[in-house]
């Protein structure tokens, strides 16, 4: 089934959901004078208007590319779940501002069997909406209805917890529901301080996952001329479309036009195994004919990674022509001064080898 069609017809489940609950739950906490069940129906109504969100999103993210946008609308869900999150917050702030008033001067409350019996029901609801919206944002990879799911579930729980607050007063005649009322709103608000990390960590642009740059890897190597696979790059446009590159290792012999075969091989098997364009494949070439050039590279490599917070050195290149040594080195994040690391290396290594020009490039750690 179409993408956008299921995150549509899920959405419109939730927001019927929510409406549904918001409606029971500020009649019943209204009726109780429970703050707790008030406030969980203001947050009800917050989850209804963050579907409608996610599917505005979806639809504008379905436009196809045109002149100004060549990639098309995809990030357009990473905006949306921005959105979201704001709204998240709104509805927390007021919920603690209104449950601190409550803290202030309090209200006897009043649970009616009818109550409870509702805010029970709505508990079953939730966990149900949240484990069919959850499992249907893993299908089709939507992080806004992940996010949806995980948030029904996390409203279960705190739909649960107002019960307990009620068997509190019935049995023991202790109000708790204010606190209870603050309690769900930071809950809430952390809820969304944790969705806005997230989607401004998408819009900033985050590492790719540790798994999908082995795989991609390892099928860029699959080919016997690939002797290594290095700088792999991608940006994420929108759930459907990853555009990337990458360097690879070949033998110095290797023609031109076998080089280009090889090339076209790999974009269309990546492209078939992972749905990710590779739009650039730039070459490291590897020594074959020069013996001495594998003991220099041997010996270089045991000096440089013998440095603290070097991650790895690639792209080893010696040209006698032009009495020319040149290769890559990668320098973890958590070193205090990446730059003079590599200014090390490099005085290391042209003391080492003064009859050659040592060229090292420094490049950035954006895959394992």
């Amino acid at each position: 089934m179409n993408r956008d069609k299921v995150i549509i017809r899920t959405s419109i489940i939730g927001i019927l959901a929510n409406i549904f609950l918001a409606s029971f739950k500020a009649v019943v906490g209204i009726l109780s004078s429970s703050i707790a069940i008030v406030l969980d129906a203001v947050n009800n109504l917050s989850d209804a208007l963050s579907s409608v969100i996610t599917i505005i999103g979806t639809k504008l993210a379905g436009k196809r590319p045109d002149k100004n946008h060549p990639y098309g609308y995809g990030r357009i869900e990473n905006l949306s779940a921005t959105l979201i999150a704001v709204i998240v917050l709104y509805a927390g702030v007021t919920s603690l501002v209104e449950s601190i008033k409550k803290i202030i001067r309090p209200s006897v409350p009043d649970y009616s069997a009818a109550a409870l019996v509702i805010v029970a029901t709505a508990v079953l609801v939730k966990i149900l909406l949240g484990l069919y919206v959850k499992k249907k944002g893993e299908s089709v990879n939507s992080d806004s209805l992940i996010s949806s799911g995980k948030d029904a579930l996390l409203d279960s729980v705190i739909a649960a917890s107002t019960l307990v607050a009620a068997a509190i007063f019935l049995i023991f005649d202790i109000r708790t529901e204010a606190w209870l009322g603050a309690v769900i709103s930071l809950v809430i608000i952390k809820s969304g301080l944790e969705m806005l990390g997230d989607s401004l960590s998408n819009i900033i642009g985050k590492r790719i996952s540790s798994d999908l740059s082995k795989e991609i890897k390892q099928t860029v190597t699959s080919f016997p001329e690939v002797q290594g696979a290095y700088d792999l790059l991608l940006h994420s446009y929108g759930p459907d479309l990853m555009i990337g590159s990458v360097h690879i290792e070949v033998p110095d012999t290797m023609p031109v036009a076998e080089l280009d075969k090889l090339e076209h091989r790999i974009t269309e098997k990546v492209l078939a195994e992972h749905s990710v364009i590779l739009t650039g494949i730039s070459v490291y070439a590897v020594n074959t004919q020069n013996d001495r050039a594998a003991q220099i590279y041997g010996d270089i490599r045991r000096n440089v990674m013998s440095h603290e917070y070097l991650l790895q050195i690639h792209g080893f290149y010696l040209d006698e022509e032009h009495k020319t040594i040149h290769f890559d080195i990668i320098i973890d994040f958590a070193a205090p001064d990446a730059n003079e690391i590599y200014q090390h290396i490099l005085t290391e290594t042209q003391e080492a080898y003064p009859d050659y020009k040592v060229s090292i490039t420094l490049d950035t750690d954006v895959s394992d």
